[in-house]
């Protein structure tokens, strides 16, 4: 069993549905700190972060990632218990294997076999560790980022370990990720007998209008770098359960995934301008998860490309493509981030799984960024 192997079956093994980390720090900590790495907890609230550091200098080459999971399921539907990491038909199965305890453990891994090559390598290496991006990111990297930013700590290039291969693996980089807007709007009405409507206020009725402009809306045309901004409802809910009672009340979550183009003022203004021209009664209550981020290709991703094309064979196509991500607390800050893991295919799912042979993968390609940039 490879190094990489091992230590990823041992995260794995850790339940740490988010915001547990379940201990994965603490054995990622003590290898780093082996390493001679300065390994500093930190902990906010409920989540558990860890920022260590190799070396004083610039420039800094930081490891990002998480070692929160979402939660399994019903572990019976699982073909093999979650927590149980199990090698089988050349994969290895459990919740986290591939986002994202397999590139963790590559990571550390390729920084092991790195620094006992290379112990006088130029620059500064570092981990940025956390167990609240699958949750509310409220406590995790934006804390440690703050913290790092207080005290003039810099990062150049932070390489995250999202799980970014989408057909095969190397065949994805992500260099940037839309933003994300949440609303959960109240529509006020009067609930009343279905027989004598002139004596209720239906709030369905009056919300549809509205919401069947908003879903045919064109908020922009996106742009080189990302898709046109999308809206999507994924929650509603009004009445009693009762086919003739009218509702007094409906509740709606929706969600803006949206383009530089555009901004959370600017989404929020149209919604209010479409509520308004159609006379809504409504409260609504907005939480902006995180704003768009692109960072200008430079050096990481160059040592990125060049690795994955020797590697592979093929050159990677940089995209901005999915969900949010925790680069866009870091990216803000000047550091150039990109993103690369692993196949995607099973994330979130029951069985998640990654090919033993990615881990391997992984691994040549985290070391040879970082023989390219500090070596």
């Amino acid at each position: 069993m490879s190094a990489t192997l091992e230590l990823a079956r041992e995260l794995v093994a850790r339940p740490s549905v988010s915001p547990a980390d379940g201990g994965c720090q603490e054995l990622l900590g003590a290898r780093l700190a082996a390493l001679g790495f300065t390994v500093e907890p930190q902990p906010f609230g409920a989540v558990s972060n860890l920022w260590a550091r190799r070396g004083s200098a610039a420039p800094l080459l930081v490891f990002a990632g998480h070692t929160d999971v979402v939660p399994t399921g019903p572990e019976e539907d699982w073909a093999t218990p979650p927590f149980t990491p199990t090698v089988q038909d050349g994969e290895l199965r459990g919740r986290g294997a591939a986002d994202m305890k397999g590139s963790l453990a590559a990571m550390v891994t390729a920084t092991e076999a790195f620094v006992a090559a290379r112990p006088d390598h130029a620059g500064s290496i570092g981990f940025l560790l956390t167990s609240d991006e699958e949750g509310p990111a409220v406590d995790g990297t934006a804390r440690v980022v703050e913290t790092l930013q207080a005290r003039g700590e810099a990062i150049d290039w932070c390489l995250i370990g999202e799980p970014t291969s989408a057909a095969r693996f190397g065949d994805t980089v992500k260099i940037g990720r839309r933003g994300s807007l949440s609303a959960t709007l109240t529509v006020h009405g009067c609930q009343g007998h279905v027989a004598y409507p002139h004596l209720a206020d239906n709030p369905l009725h009056r919300l549809a209008p509205a919401l069947a402009e908003l879903v045919a809306s064109e908020w922009d045309q996106g742009n080189a770098h990302f898709p046109p901004t999308t809206f999507q409802v994924s929650n509603i809910h009004a009445g009693t359960g009762a086919e003739n009672v009218i509702p007094g009340r409906l509740e709606l979550l929706c969600n803006f995934r949206f383009s530089t183009e555009l901004d959370a003022a600017a989404l929020q203004a149209r919604v209010a301008a479409v509520l308004a021209r159609h006379d809504v009664p409504h409260d609504i209550v907005w939480r902006l998860s995180g704003n768009p981020f692109l960072s200008t290709p430079g050096p990481l991703t160059a040592a990125l490309g060049a690795t994955l094309q020797e590697l592979t064979g093929y050159a990677p196509e940089l995209s901005t493509s999915g969900g949010t991500s925790d680069g866009r607390f870091i990216a803000p800050t000047g550091a150039e981030v990109v993103e690369f893991g692993p196949l995607n295919a099973t994330i979130h799912k029951l069985d998640e799984r990654v090919a033993v042979a990615d881990l391997e993968a992984l691994h040549q390609v985290y070391r040879g960024v970082l023989e390219r940039l500090l070596g």
